[in-house]
């Protein structure tokens, strides 16, 4: 199966990844026995499942907590000497990749029968599951969308953010699910969202924030669960899934060949997937990989799902980053 490659993300945010995360971010603990942990956020949730594991287990656990960019880009730094033992990405193209480059260790977690099989693989399994969605504040004086078209209507010029794909694996994610399901009416529709303003803005935080506070009316592919949470806290956010379909995200973890700490990474794996690791995933406002565990959030039948992505769609992925790139780049 071909792939999107690490080695392709967007060479300028590779070198800036690198050096932020080599520089700027730290493990949260340290200790020769511990298990280490990437992990691309929520950084509750992280924290949370390294906490259950190490009183369950008496095992340490030190985390590098960051965006998939980050994370992936890490991985790639450390190549000829790896750290990781168990990686968690926003992505599911990134284990995808990991596994056709023979990186990760083959292992099927006896938690993870009631995972259903689209989100699973020889050496992956779903942490959990979100989809994209459009962030609208109800106070921004704008129409309530349905749709995605809706926020390229002359209401919302200069209103709407989007998280930058090159940042956003979730965010690539929904660009090639739109162009698999659209065509050519996918990419009419990127046009006018530029001609109308849209901002790219950082990884989905930084495109949610300005919502939250009322400089931008809405977010084009907000990631659900984060904007759950805003909710939760009192934000006056809507979250509302398009009526032509969107995408579902499951986010991979997966067991480094390389780690020393094998035994532990298999526990933490059945960990996250037991019923304690699903009601934290629960906790945070994502789908549960298991489908035996209750969501605190809509699930998917609540929503119209765009059909999964193929080998095809994802070996085109490079090519339509650097597309959306250079039309939003243009001036």
């Amino acid at each position: 199966m071909t792939d999107l490659s690490i080695g392709n993300w967007n060479a300028r945010f590779i070198r800036r990844a690198v050096a932020a995360a080599i520089g700027a971010l730290a493990l949260v603990t340290t200790g020769a026995q511990a298990l280490t942990v990437y992990s691309a956020g929520p950084d509750e949730l992280i924290r949370n499942l390294a906490e259950g594991y190490e009183r369950a287990t008496g095992v340490k656990v030190d985390v590098f907590q960051a965006d998939t960019g980050k994370v992936m880009a890490r991985l790639e730094a450390e190549a000829a000497n790896p750290r990781a033992d168990v990686v968690i990405s926003a992505s599911w193209d990134s284990a995808l990749d990991l596994h056709q480059r023979g990186w990760l260790l083959t292992y099927q977690s006896p938690n993870a029968a009631k995972v259903p099989a689209l989100y699973k693989g020889p050496s992956y399994v779903a942490q959990g599951l979100s989809a994209l969605a459009i962030a609208w504040n109800p106070g921004s004086g704008t129409p309530r969308p349905q749709d995605w078209s809706d926020l390229a209507g002359e209401a919302f010029r200069g209103k709407v953010n989007m998280p930058n794909p090159a940042q956003s694996g979730t965010a690539l994610e929904l660009l090639s699910g739109l162009q698999a399901a659209h065509g050519a009416d996918a990419w009419k529709l990127f046009g006018e969202l530029k001609a109308k303003g849209m901002n790219i803005s950082g990884a989905n935080a930084q495109a949610l924030n300005p919502v939250l506070q009322g400089a931008k009316a809405a977010v084009f592919g907000a990631v659900d669960y984060v904007t759950y949470g805003a909710q939760a806290k009192g934000e006056k956010v809507d979250i509302i899934f398009p009526s032509s379909g969107t995408v579902v995200a499951a986010r991979p973890m997966m067991i480094l060949k390389s780690s020393k700490a094998q035994a532990d990474a298999r526990k933490f794996i059945d960990y996250v997937l037991s019923d304690a690791g699903q009601t934290a995933v629960a906790r945070v406002y994502l789908i549960p990989a298991r489908s035996d565990v209750a969501a605190q959030r809509p699930g998917l039948d609540s929503f119209k799902a765009l059909p999964p992505a193929d080998a095809q769609e994802r070996a085109g992925r490079q090519a339509l980053l650097e597309r959306f790139t250079e039309l939003f780049a243009r001036r």
